[in-house]
């Protein structure tokens, strides 16, 4: 009933008479109300919970016709206090099926297309072992969804399931920007992501979480962990998520030897150097195939590669190895270096993001060159091969960004694209502030012409539009820029570095490896950091409103300075005015957003100590997305 009337409240304040635009964004907003899994606070409560799933996984990769065959048990356990009685599984590979719903939507174009004749994936065995009995139960495949019927209940609060499947699938050239292969001269570079069934998430706000995939929406999964073994032709090398637990098999002495040095240094050392990629004695045996065993704990995904044109570097840093894979068309030029400075690139993310926010928790991380533009798994990125010097940087940074949203904080992106794209451009803001400058940014957080431009533009799609009915067009504003520099916002105009941290940080500790919802997100920054945030919530997240304060007067006195403003657009942001003096000095006056409650003007008077003004200016640091500027100073 609390929702309904939230709801009620948002519905109604459109229609309400006499209101000004700025006392309707301090009404209440349309969020679920607190309870005892997601508490007023923003933190986890005593009654959540979350369900588990853990992945044994042997596959193989037949270069031949580029096929990958798996056998996988999923141990799954039920933690709600639901007994179930079927299961959802997620079969991603399905998206490339040419009848997919992901393929019509997409309509075999743009950056998710890849759908081809033999797409898709065919599983030959599906057993479930529960209670001490095996069998065939009776299932339905839809699309990229997979409904499993149980013979028995799976009990409440710690039942334990285990589903067995046998699949095979096609890897696609192009696979929607997430898997693929790119065709190196020395060799096929595969790149799989998305190419195991999954299970879907059980939780307590939705039951099961079965949006289809459709391309553009990307994951929501759960919690577990990963014995993967990937069987390939000796010729090739595998990086993949997870410690390797193999490497004196699989690498030569010699790689073995550098492959321990890497860690123990921050400089990049070569495993594998160009010169030596293809050789025979490059590999350590002159059997058909190897196996390369990876282990991963407390992760929610893993991915892999592999390639005989690998050539592989690693340095290390506070024990984690950090890894680059690329073929020789990842080679750049003195003048434009390229993939030979990944690892420099990881080194310099893994610090600043550890030492910021939340220490890096995992043995490994891996950059790897393909078809893939950019796309983040527990401790496996994806990136162009072709990318260059600072877009290099750009996209390395950005991926691997992600392990703390949403590998470490696991949101659902599949709704709530804001929550891992968001978060993530804007924390990559501050690391490329850390080794460009200020005034490299691009659009990594920064204020720039794209995000003023889109909010001029009339964007009618709120940041909290599920991914997959987010217009195509608006994606990158709507779950990247937007929220990504409001939370700079947040940060550097509203609340200040230090509150803000504290508050970003507190939410990060509390929701690492479980599930929250952007409520609990809101919640902890303004309980945490002591301020009422509802108007920026609202207007930022909610609504679709431009910015536009104006200063309409100026009278000044021998004492003071009057000044008249108006907020123009329907967003409320707080106010900063600077008074410039004749003798140059200056002066600032900051004005909470409670002082646009009561309607669309405000007349503040400022003491000026006796000097004479020459100037008013509103956001002297430029730091609003003001629509027109040219009304900001007298």
């Amino acid at each position: 009933m609390k929702q309904l009337l939230f709801v009620a409240i948002f519905l109604l304040q459109f229609t309400a008479q006499g209101q000004s635009t700025n006392s309707r964004q301090f009404m209440p907003y349309p969020i679920n109300p607190p309870n005892n899994a997601h508490t007023a606070s923003g933190a986890p409560g005593a009654d959540y919970w979350q369900n588990a799933a853990s992945y044994q996984i042997k596959t193989a990769l037949n270069p031949q016709d580029h096929s990958v065959t798996g056998t996988q048990t999923i141990t799954y356990t039920n933690n709600s206090p639901d007994e179930l009685a079927f299961l959802w599984l997620y079969l991603e590979q399905n998206l490339f099926r040419l009848d997919s719903r992901g393929n019509t939507r997409n309509g075999g174009n743009g950056r998710f297309r890849g759908a081809f004749a033999e797409g898709g994936v065919t599983l030959s065995k599906i057993e479930i072992l529960h209670n001490g009995e095996r069998y065939t139960p009776e299932y339905y495949v839809d699309d990229t969804r997979m409904k499993v019927n149980l013979k028995s209940l799976l009990a409440k609060k710690g039942g334990v399931i285990q589903i067995l499947l046998d699949w095979k699938f096609t890897i696609p050239q192009y696979g929607a920007d997430r898997m693929g292969r790119f065709n190196a001269d020395q060799g096929v570079v595969y790149e799989l992501a998305q190419w195991y069934p999954k299970m879907a998430v059980y939780d307590a706000v939705n039951g099961w979480n079965h949006l289809p995939y459709l391309g553009q929406g990307e994951f929501y999964l759960e919690y577990g962990n990963f014995d993967l073994e990937i069987t390939v032709p000796s010729d090739m090398v595998v990086v993949a998520s997870g410690a390797l637990q193999n490497p004196q098999e699989v690498y030569t002495p010699t790689q073995f030897r550098r492959y321990t040095d890497a860690k123990k240094s921050e400089t990049t050392t070569m495993i594998i150097s160009r010169d030596e990629v293809g050789k025979p004695e490059s590999r350590p045996t002159n059997r058909p195939t190897l196996t390369w065993k990876f282990r991963s704990e407390n992760v929610r995904d893993v991915a892999w590669a592999a390639s005989k044109s690998f050539i592989v570097d690693a340095a290390g840093w506070n024990n984690t190895l950090l890894m680059s894979a690329y073929p020789r068309e990842g080679i750049g030029t003195r003048s434009n270096p390229g993939w030979e400075k990944s690892t420099d690139y990881l080194v310099h993310s893994v610090k600043h993001y550890s030492k910021k926010w939340l220490e890096y928790p995992y043995p490994i991380m891996i950059n790897v060159a393909g078809v893939v533009g950019g796309m983040e798994y527990p401790m496996v990125i994806f990136c162009d091969v072709q990318s260059r010097g600072k877009d290099l940087f750009d996209v390395t940074d950005h991926e691997f960004g992600h392990i703390w949203f949403p590998m470490i904080v696991g949101q659902d992106e599949r709704r709530f694209a804001w929550m891992d794209e968001g978060f993530n451009t804007f924390i990559n803001y501050y690391s490329t502030v850390e080794l460009y400058g200020a005034e490299n940014t691009g659009g990594f957080g920064a204020l720039n012409a794209e995000t003023i431009a889109m909010l001029s533009s009339g964007v009618d799609q709120p940041v909290q539009t599920y991914a997959d009915y987010t217009r195509s067009e608006t994606l990158g504003f709507n779950a990247y820029y937007k929220p990504g520099y409001g939370l700079r916002l947040l940060r550097d105009y509203i609340l200040g570095a230090d509150r803000f941290d504290d508050a970003f940080k507190t939410y990060i500790e509390r929701w690492k490896y479980k599930h929250p919802l952007p409520e609990d997100f809101f919640r902890t920054i303004e309980n945490v950091a002591g301020e009422d945030l509802d108007y920026f919530w609202r207007g930022w997240f909610y609504n679709v409103e431009k910015f536009d304060q104006a200063i309409t007067d100026v009278q000044k006195s021998s004492s003071n300075v009057t000044v008249s403003l108006q907020n123009k657009g329907g967003l409320i942001l707080p106010t900063v005015i600077e008074l410039t003096f004749t003798d140059g000095s200056k002066m600032r006056k900051r004005l909470g957003a409670e002082v646009w409650s009561g309607g669309n003007t405000f007349t503040t008077i400022i003491p000026t100590a006796g000097k004479t003004v020459r100037t008013v200016k509103l956001d002297p640091d430029g730091l609003t997305p003001d629509v027109d500027k040219t009304n900001n100073v007298k």
